[in-house]
């Protein structure tokens, strides 16, 4: 009976142990982001400039505002949480070809964005943007993209919006449940500091909602987008499946590009 006790403390003692370092690490499990010097220079073959806006509690933010003639509107893109502007530039540059123009910001830790970072901050951030997109654009030219960890601050701010459309590229229902997929043992929804709950966000928005996603993803699970899309008015929003399609390689499918051309340009 000694020795069960024992085990069973040891095992009580581990479980609480993981749980805080979980807890205390979990930005570094979040966020992969990869700073660059302040004044380290970009290269796009492409017209566009650098923003910066100040942000709260000290925040240094840096964006990419890529620009065409005559654009459609705006596409207003909240990327992953892996890499930073040096690489999602290029991938925002598809938008240019489909004659939009394009800003992308990285968050606080990314690039050259700097400060202290929380979850109320980073939606504080966004909506940051969003102004200062509508100084330039009319809110009915505007379209969210929100990609993997983007889809939720993205989500966020078309509850709070009335952007032209939202697209979500392998988005979560919410960022706790991701997570649950992960550590199973451990209360997300009460430990996680950055839940962000897409699937509340959207309760309020009131645009067209387009959902991209893989069968095959393997960090956000498929199941996931489905379950956010159930929640969701049928006379809202278009679920675009596509099959075999992982977490990053969406847009080597045909079906993928196909479906987001119709979004963007109607053919």
């Amino acid at each position: 009976m000694k020795r069960l006790l024992i085990v069973g403390a040891s095992l009580v003692f581990v479980y609480i142990l993981g749980g805080v370092f979980l807890y205390v690490f979990q930005e570094k499990f979040i966020f992969l982001d990869g700073e660059l010097p302040t004044g380290f220079q970009y290269a796009f073959d492409a017209d566009y400039e650098e923003v910066n806006l100040k942000g709260e509690a000290d925040g240094s933010l840096n964006a990419l505002h890529f620009k065409v003639d005559n654009p459609k509107g705006l596409v207003l893109y909240f990327h992953g949480n892996q890499g930073n502007l040096t690489r999602w530039g290029k991938v925002v540059l598809d938008f240019t070809k489909f004659g939009y123009d394009v800003i992308v910001m990285d968050y606080r830790g990314y690039g050259k964005s700097s400060g202290k970072r929380s979850k109320e901050i980073l939606l504080n951030d966004a909506e940051l943007f969003y102004q200062y997109a509508l100084n330039n654009y009319l809110e009915k030219d505007i379209t969210l993209y929100g990609r993997s960890l983007g889809t939720g601050i993205a989500s966020w701010l078309a509850g709070r919006h009335s952007p032209k459309s939202l697209i979500l590229e392998t988005p979560y229902y919410s960022l706790a449940s991701v997570a649950q997929r992960f550590y199973p043992v451990y209360p997300s929804k009460l430990a996680l500091r950055y839940n962000f709950r897409s699937y509340k966000y959207l309760q309020r928005a009131d645009c067209p909602i387009y959902i991209f996603h893989g069968t095959e993803d393997e960090v956000v699970p498929y199941k996931s987008g489905k379950r956010l899309y159930k929640s969701l008015s049928p006379d809202q929003v278009q679920m675009i499946t596509i099959e075999g399609g992982r977490h990053k390689d969406l847009a080597d499918f045909d079906t993928f590009n196909s479906a987001l051309q119709k979004v963007l340009v109607g053919r």
